[in-house]
């Protein structure tokens, strides 16, 4: 737990605390913890025991701050957040209750769900943008919770997707909130499709879509989002890579073919990155070769040495687009733009 604290310190130091405990308990779900670790996470960061009652089987477990266990019922007067099968977690805190105090018993409400076998879906508080973005509900369901965030039919949206770690140079005034996805939970934003990008480091912005197809978007952005690198593509639009994002935002699998395997192969090569990302964005090796910054005839030579690999030709039309798609079905195969950063180690003066 202490480890993950000390990631959660990496943080963007501009998010809110909210933030912050959301990705903790993210991690922590991720991590299939114990609720022993659940309930001394709560602890620590609120500054406040923090309890569990269970009726089946009928278990009570408090924890303190410092990760230790009280014996005993809980005080009479807690904040408390009931689940489904008479089960409740809660805060023991003296005293008004503390700003964040309801989110932190919310995700630890949660996390103890999950733990307990319930569905997430079931547990997590219903929002507007959740709504409006899950292709599962009742479209005119989706198109009022739209609506009710302030968005039209007849204009174009973006989602922006970025993870909880991301760091914002400045923050939106449009609809955002924690959503949780197949990925976890992350960050969004919805933009007017024709404003300026927004500087989020890491982040994807989806394709532009009415109100009704937000869903879509959100699919998009999480493509763009994983195909991220660091300094080297800190954001990524969709509509870079067209109509491939949309093919593989509505793949349900991302199983390793021979292509992929075979992209593998070449990018064990240091200058595997720069040459595929030339060749995919210029019409014509001479063209390549000046993007990548090499003479033509070295970039000639690893044309050759792709072809020898993958056993067609890069150059050609569907060669192109087998080049492309297999790239990107890489990138995101071997994307670690979701994880959090390590911890902040400071050394001591």
């Amino acid at each position: 737990m202490q480890e993950l604290l000390g990631k959660i310190s990496a943080l963007d130091p501009d998010a809110s605390l909210g933030i912050r405990v959301i990705a903790c308990f993210d991690e922590l779900i991720r991590g299939n913890v114990n609720s022993r670790a659940l309930l001394s996470t709560a602890a620590s960061l609120a500054g406040c025991p923090a309890g569990l009652q269970v009726d089946d089987p009928a278990r009570t477990m408090r924890m303190t701050p410092s990760g230790e266990e009280l014996d005993g019922p809980g005080p009479g007067t807690v904040f408390s957040y009931e689940l489904p099968g008479n089960a409740e977690v809660w805060l023991e805190r003296q005293g008004a209750p503390h700003p964040n105090d309801a989110i932190i018993v919310e995700r630890l409400a949660l996390s103890i769900g999950v733990r307990l076998g319930m569905e997430r879906r079931d547990l997590e508080p219903r929002r507007d943008l959740g709504t409006a973005l899950d292709a599962l509900r009742d479209p005119m369901e989706r198109r009022a919770a739209a609506e009710r965030l302030g968005l039209r039919t007849g204009q174009s949206y973006r989602i922006v997707a970025a993870p909880l770690f991301a760091v914002w140079q400045s923050h939106p005034s449009g609809a955002g909130d924690v959503v949780n996805t197949a990925y976890g939970a992350i960050h969004i934003v919805v933009v007017d499709a024709h404003a300026d990008r927004l500087d989020v480091r890491p982040s994807g912005a989806g394709i532009a879509v009415g109100i009704d197809d937000l869903d879509f978007s959100l699919r998009t952005a999480m493509v763009a989002l994983q195909l991220c690198d660091g300094d080297k593509e800190p954001f990524v639009d969709a509509d870079r890579y067209t109509g491939i994002v949309e093919l593989l935002a509505d793949s349900s699998e991302r199983r390793a073919g021979p292509d992929v395997r075979a992209i593998a192969d070449v990018m064990n090569h240091p200058w595997a990155r720069s040459t595929l990302d030339a060749l995919l964005d210029a019409p014509s090796i001479r063209q390549a070769a000046r993007l990548a910054g090499v003479h033509h005839s070295t970039m000639q030579s690893r044309v050759d040495c792709v072809q020898d690999i993958m056993s067609f030709d890069p150059m050609s039309g569907y060669g192109g687009i087998r080049l492309g798609l297999g790239y990107l079905q890489y990138r995101l195969a071997t994307s670690h733009v979701l994880e959090l950063p390590p911890p902040i180690h400071h050394s001591g003066g």
